[in-house]
């Protein structure tokens, strides 16, 4: 089930670290570029990020996702799966209730270039491919658009 997280809380903010770090160390290998900010992100920075965190738990956290809603824009910031819970569709789900929730809006996001899995379900919705931008020496990302 997905539902709002309070990141403001402290056992939800290290959970939601605890989660990210694990995946983004996986992204950080496909992409070989280990310096992604989020990996270095406290339970603080979490606890203070005016971003909307959503989850997705059955008994416990699998996946998170948070965005930022401005004016008709929603900017995916992070979505991140426990590796334990790889290719079980939490992505997807996230993904999708999120997408359900702000029907009337655009819908942007980055991810590494290399990141094949993170490209692959964004295109699976509809996501198209825009700017590249070189954030290291042989590092890029992209930016996906959905408009809807």
């Amino acid at each position: 089930m997905v539902y709002q997280l309070d990141h403001q809380n402290r056992s939800i903010a290290k959970k939601i670290q605890q989660i990210q770090q694990a995946a983004y160390r996986v992204e950080a290998e496909l992409i070989g570029f280990y310096k992604i900010p989020q990996l270095a992100e406290t339970i603080e920075e979490i606890q203070n990020s005016t971003e909307t965190f959503l989850g997705y738990s059955e008994e416990q956290l699998q996946g998170v996702i948070s965005y930022k809603l401005e004016e008709d824009v929603v900017d995916i910031y992070r979505l991140v799966v426990d590796p334990i819970h790889f290719r079980k569709g939490v992505g997807k789900k996230l993904l999708n209730y999120l997408l359900k929730k702000q029907y009337a809006c655009d819908f942007i996001v980055s991810t590494g270039s290399a990141n094949k899995p993170a490209m692959a379900l964004y295109k699976w919705f509809g996501f198209q491919e825009g700017a590249v931008v070189e954030v290291a020496p042989g590092i890029y990302c992209i930016q996906l658009h959905l408009r809807k």
